[in-house]
This record gives C-alpha cells, sequence and structure tokens, in this order.
C-alpha cells in the first residue's frame, strides 16, 4: 500500500477519535482512506488551523486525533502549533506533514523540520510504507507518554510510493473520554505558560534520554567502514540502491537527535557523510555537536533527490537523464473547464489579475496567460486591496479565488475590504468542489468527506452579510455576462464581488453535446487561444492555401461552448452527445 494508506490503517488501528484536515497534495489521500475504513472516523476542516484546534480539543478530551496537512499547510496553523507545544496532550495528537521536495503540486520547497525544532515537537519520519505504519501506531504511544504532540513527517515519494506492509493486529488504546480539568496545563495565560515552559524542556531532555536508550528509530548497518552515511526518510532508499556497500545510520526521529549514537558511529568509520533532501538541518546539529560530516558541499539543496542526485554527491558513476528526451506536456486546465471562460475575458480587458492557489492558477499558463500575481491560499484578495493602496487604478485589477480557498482563507479579506472601504473587485470562481486536490467536498458543496447531505455555505450570503453591497453570480460558460458584469463591477464605487458558477467538468455527470468545427471556419485561430486541451491544429486548405485548421476532439470535449462563443463567424456547431 502507499505510506498515504498505512498512515490511515494505523490511525484506525490506534483507535483515533477524529482525523481531519485540510486537503493538499501529497497527504490528501490519508483522510480519504480513514473515512471509509471500518471505525475509521474523518472530517475535511475548513484550513489548517482550524483542523489543528478540532484535533486539540479531541486531545484534551481524552480521545486520539489525527491532523493531516501538506508543508505550506503548516504555516496556516503555527499559531496554535507553538501553543500546544506548551499544554501538551491528554490523548495522542499527532500532526502528520507531508513536505513536497521538487514542488510537484506546491508553491514552494518548504523543509518542515525547521517547525520541529522551534516549537520543540519531536519529529518521526519514516521511509517505507513499513514504517509509515510502525511509526504512526508509536507516534501516538509517544504522545500520551511524553504528554506532546508529534510530528509525523512524510514527503511525496514517501506518501505516494507503494511497498508491502505488514500489521500485527489492533494495539490497545486506553484513552478515556473526560472533561479538561487542569486549568494551570490547559488555559494558556502568561503566569501559567511561564510553567508550561519549564515542562516543554524537561520534556525535551526526557525525549533525548529516550532515543539515546531506544533502538526502535534508530537503524546502524555497519558494513565498509571507509565510508559511513547518515540518513533519513525516503533518502534512506536512494543510499541503499546506489551504495550497498556503505556502513549507513538510519534516523526515524530527526528532532531530537541521538547525538551519542551518532557520535560513536562517526567514530567507527572514515569519511561520514549526511545525505537529506532540502536544508541542512542534520548537518547542522550535528556540526554544532562537533561532529564533522560532509552535506551540503556535495548534495544539493534545491530540488528532489533521486538515486543520480546521491550517486553524484557521493562520487559514484550516474545516470544523467537526457534533458529532451520526452514531448513536454504543459499543464492546462481540463476541457469544459468553468475557469477558461473567466481568464479569457480577463486577458481580454487586460487586467492585472491577483491570483491564487488552485487549479485556476493555472490562469497563467499560455496561451491565457491572465494571473499576474500568486503567493498563497488567500493571498488573492489581501494583495488586490494593497495593489489599490498603492495606486494602482481600481478598474484594472481584479482578484480571483476559488470557494474551498475563499473558506480557507478568503473570508478575512473581504472583511478588510469592507471594514477599510476599498472599492476592490473580487471573483470567486465556484466549481461546487475541491478540484486540484482530487474533488474533495468543502463546506460550500453541501456534502462531507463521506459525500453525505449536510449543510452547505451559501456564498452569496455570505459576503452580503460581510457587507459587499455589490454582489453579482454570473454562469461561468456566458462570456459574455461574464465580461458585461465585471465591468460594472469594476465601475461600482465600493467592493464588489463576482461569484462565477458552473461545476467542475470532473464531477461526475451526464454526457452533455460535444461541438464540431464546420466549414465555415476561416482559421482565425480565436477558438485556439482559449487554451482548450479538446483542440488541436491540423494541416488543410482555404482558397487554395495551405493553413491550420482546428479540429474538436469528440472524445475530449465536453461541450462548454466558449470556443463556439469566440468564434467570429459562428463556425462551430453541437452535433450530438459526447
Amino acid at each position: 500500500m502507499t505510506g498515504n494508506n498505512a498512515i490511515a490503517l494505523a490511525a484506525r488501528d490506534s483507535g483515533v477519535a477524529l482525523g481531519v484536515g485540510y486537503p493538499g497534495t501529497p497527504s490528501t489521500e490519508i483522510l480519504e482512506i480513514l473515512s471509509t475504513l471500518d471505525g475509521g472516523k474523518a472530517e475535511w476542516g475548513s484550513n489548517e488551523k482550524t483542523s489543528l484546534e478540532i484535533g486539540i480539543g479531541v486531545s484534551f478530551g481524552g480521545q486520539r486525533s489525527l491532523v493531516t496537512m501538506k508543508h505550506v499547510g503548516l504555516n496556516v496553523c503555527a499559531d496554535p502549533l507553538f501553543t500546544v507545544s506548551y499544554t501538551g496532550v491528554k490523548g495522542g495528537l499527532v500532526i502528520m506533514v507531508a513536505d513536497d521536495p521538487g514542488m510537484h503540486s506546491s508553491q514552494n520547497e518548504q523543509d518542515s523540520r525547521h517547525y520541529a525544532r522551534a516549537a520543540k515537537i519531536t519529529m518521526l519520519e519514516p521511509a517505507s510504507s513499513q514504517e509509515a505504519y510502525d511509526y504512526t501506531l508509536k507516534a501516538f504511544e509517544l504522545s500520551e507518554l511524553f504528554d506532546t504532540p508529534i510530528f509525523l513527517r512524510t514527503t511525496t515519494r514517501v506518501s505516494h510510493g507503494k511497498s508491502e506492509v505488514v500489521t500485527d493486529g489492533t494495539p490497545q488504546n486506553n484513552c478515556v473520554t473526560c472533561r479538561p480539568d487542569n486549568k494551570q496545563k490547559y488555559v494558556m495565560v502568561p503566569a501559567f505558560a511561564k510553567g508550561r515552559h519549564v515542562a516543554v524542556e524537561t520534556r525535551q531532555q526526557a525525549i533525548k534520554e529516550y532515543i539515546e536508550k531506544d533502538d526502535f528509530f534508530t537503524k546502524i548497518e555497519m558494513n565498509d567502514t571507509s565510508v559511513g552515511i547518515i540518513t533519513n526518510g525516503v533518502s534512506y532508499n536512494y543510499v541503499k540502491e546506489v551504495m550497498p556497500s556503505a556502513s549507513v545510520l538510519k534516523l526515524g526521529m530527526t528532532y531530537p537527535l541521538p547525538i551519542e549514537k551518532i557520535r560513536s558511529f562517526a567514530e567507527k568509520v572514515n569519511s561520514l557523510y549526511v545525505v537529506e533532501e532540502l536544508d541542512p538541518v542534520i548537518e547542522a546539529d550535528l556540526k554544532s555537536a562537533g561532529i564533522n560530516v560532509i552535506g551540503k558541499e556535495k548534495f544539493p539543496i534545491c530540488g528532489e533527490f533521486n538515486p543520480d542526485v546521491v550517486a553524484k554527491g557521493l562520487g559514484l558513476p550516474y545516470l544523467e537523464t537526457p534533458k529532451d528526451e520526452f514531448p513536454q506536456r504543459p499543464p492546462s486546465l481540463c476541457a469544459g473547464c468553468p475557469h477558461r471562460s473567466v481568464f479569457t475575458v480577463l486577458k481580454k480587458l487586460g487586467l492585472t489579475v491577483s491570483g491564487d492557489i488552485g487549479c485556476y492558477t493555472l490562469g497563467v499558463m499560455p496561451p491565457l496567460q491572465a494571473i499576474d500575481l500568486c503567493v498563497c491560499m488567500g493571498a488573492s484578495v489581501g494583495m488586490a486591496h494593497g495593489l489599490l493602496k498603492a495606486g494602482v487604478e481600481k478598474d484594472k485589477v481584479v482578484a480571483v479565488i476559488g470557494d474551498s480557498t475563499f473558506i480557507h482563507s478568503g473570508i478575512t479579506g473581504v472583511i478588510d475590504m469592507v471594514y477599510n472601504n476599498v472599492p476592490s473587485t473580487l471573483m470567486i470562481l465556484d466549481n461546487s468542489i475541491t478540484a486540484m486536490t482530487g474533488r474533495q467536498e468543502n463546506p460550500s458543496t453541501g456534502r462531507d468527506i463521506n459525500h453525505n447531505p449536510t449543510v452547505a455555505v451559501d456564498l452569496e450570503a455570505l459576503v452580503k452579510a460581510i457587507g459587499v453591497k455589490d454582489v453579482k453570480i454570473v454562469d461561468a460558460y456566458n462570456i459574455k455576462e461574464v465580461e458585461e458584469k465585471l465591468k460594472d463591477s469594476l465601475a461600482f464605487d465600493g467592493p464588489s464581488v463576482i461569484i462565477a458558477k458552473r461545476p467542475c467538468m470532473l464531477i461526475p455527470h451526464k454526457d452533455g453535446v460535444v461541438l464540431e468545427v464546420t466549414e465555415k471556419c476561416i482559421a482565425c485561430g480565436n477558438c485556439l487561444k482559449v487554451g482548450c486541451p479538446a483542440i488541436y491544429k491540423v494541416k488543410g486548405e482555404k482558397k487554395g492555401k495551405e493553413v491550420m485548421l482546428p479540429v474538436i476532439d469528440r472524445l475530449t470535449c465536453r461541450g462548454c461552448g466558449l470556443c463556439a462563443q469566440v468564434c467570429p463567424v459562428n463556425a462551430i456547431t453541437a452535433v450530438g452527445k459526447g
């Protein structure tokens, strides 16, 4: 099974009362799987901060909780994270964070190990699906043993890679539901927090002594002593593949480190390398402890590792993948995506577009090239606000955000718009799902993690309740309506919101019509400019001249009609079911 599958199974086997989080690649599948297991309980939170706060409440109530997120989500919940380190736990609290070296689906290569050190929370790092299962079980035990939340960190390859997993039965869970009854432990006012800081430092010393004595998380393989390698996570697998003869110390707990074990290992080898993805975290700790190691002077600090990268760093022969061996397939919005018409209009009007995190970020790619800014979830609203404060003309700036991201962290930005009377225009691209991470439900879809009906947040009523006076609903497939109402909103003297509604085309639905390019086509290329992957070019002839003519693929076309709307000669028509 995958590492994510193993974590979900271990959480169920640990008797978690709840798994909660916000979807984010590569962590998403954990809660989806947990929700389908007998005895598993999971739910989506509106963002990572609220998810961790829910998990903390479960723990304070005496039960075990698992909180999941990707690395950038850890930033969102930093506030409760640092304080729950002080309070400690009642029931076990495991915070699972999935880093994404190589940025397969992320805006940065953040190394979450820094959070373990900053918050003084123990971090475990599995290297395989088996370890993902075993470490998750152990994490809940350690959480309760040392009265602390525990980090479980994976990377993309561990989360999504598959290997065999052996389970030994259901572990015992002796948690008992209770009401919190220790104000000095759970109420972090300054007078109480001072004492809890002392408790944190005492706990840290106890965990350091534990990891020096316990071998569960430390694996030492003494082979050829001319080369010693200290490594962690998926990098261990690369080390074993390219240099099986080396002596290896594999770290499963990367904070705190078993310094004395490492020192003993270092004394037995001639040269000592540290192989770790992203930042020199282990390397820095070892050098500060006076242990001489070779690290980032040989291995890159940017990008994902693989066997070739590790072999090169160790001075071994390696095969460098040819740069242009395969044709490139640039990412694009899906055929029939309701966001495409919005970006077509935004580009046509020459607006500065403050973007956000989601599928719609692909609006930056050719041929649409409509997004100018993108930093993090929810930032589109605040950045547009800031552009206007910087003096950019009101009718030249638009913020765009998805329905799930708006719930996640866009609402407060709109509150600021209204509170400060900033005449900014926001477009909420409501495709009725959290599409980019695999079509997860969110509070505006009206369905929970198991797709059961629940209350749906009414986005129109919400922004009106915040105080937005100019609120418009548009059909995202009607390009003329989108343009007209956008121009009206840009001219409005005050904050305005447009909600562009159409469901994601990947949500199961009845097949609609497909479109076809007829003989009327004049090869102007307008339909190609919308960037739909269902439209491609072939060589043809018009008036005795060779031209490139558009063709619509019947298997891919979703019948949205955007190409027909931009055709100046009505050369695209519906031809039946797709």
